[in-house]
């Protein structure tokens, strides 16, 4: 690919999906620009152009020509940058098939359990909270020991993909509302979060936890005893 091409990215600095992105856009050092939009209140009619279906973000927009969804995105650009480091599928096609397995597990068990916790009441958070334990217990066991990122020594599409989410537990352990998620209690995870940040691409696209807690607070989304 050309090193003019043309690179958007439509975001919301908060959605962890178009923050997985951004990190890969970043790790790859490709050339983009970002446009910030207004999702609580009013969609960019760019954003209804190029994503008719789904009407969110993330959109990254090659050369006049949208591609959708954050996990489609990542393996679009891992495809057309692939002279670019870091791989984020490894190349053999046993492990790239495992950690697409992994990427889906992460997708349906971690973020869609999360987001029901974070955005439902009663019975319904409860059900979030067992299936983010479940699936939080699970990816421990998948770090650690003699493997700084989940594909080994180099970060990758499972990394890529869950870190993001680190930021809204960062802000939610100040409250009561995520202390079952602790370094206690998910060592090797939390570990593995602070290599993953202290990347610079890493760091650069994560939000400010300051930022989550006072979006979050306006939200009336930190009450301590839900």
């Amino acid at each position: 690919m050309a090193e003019n091409d043309e690179v958007i990215m439509l975001d919301f600095w908060l959605s962890p999906y178009a923050r997985r992105v951004q990190i890969a856009l970043e790790e790859k050092g490709i050339k983009y620009e970002i446009k910030e939009e207004d999702l609580p209140n009013n969609k960019s009619t760019l954003l209804l152009q190029m994503n008719p279906v789904y009407k969110k973000v993330p959109v990254l927009i090659h050369n006049g020509k949208p591609i959708c969804e954050s996990l489609v995105v990542l393996e679009y650009i891992d495809e057309v940058w692939n002279h670019k480091s870091p791989s984020l599928l490894p190349s053999d096609p046993y492990h790239r098939a495992q950690a697409r397995f992994w990427a889906d597990y992460v997708d349906k068990k971690i973020y869609d359990n999360a987001m029901k916790f974070f955005k439902t009441e009663g019975e319904e958070k409860e059900d979030g909270k067992k299936g983010l334990i479940e699936g939080l217990k699970v990816m421990e066991e998948q770090v650690g020991g003699d493997r700084t990122y989940f594909g080994g020594d180099n970060i990758g599409l499972v990394d890529v993909i869950l870190v993001p989410l680190f930021s809204w537990f960062y802000v939610y352990k100040f409250t009561n509302n995520l202390n079952f998620v602790s370094q206690e209690s998910f060592p090797n995870l939390f570990a593995w979060a602070k290599k993953c940040t202290e990347r610079d691409c890493v760091s650069k696209c994560t939000p400010k936890e300051q930022k989550v807690f006072e979006h979050f607070q306006q939200r009336n989304l930190l009450n301590s005893d839900q």
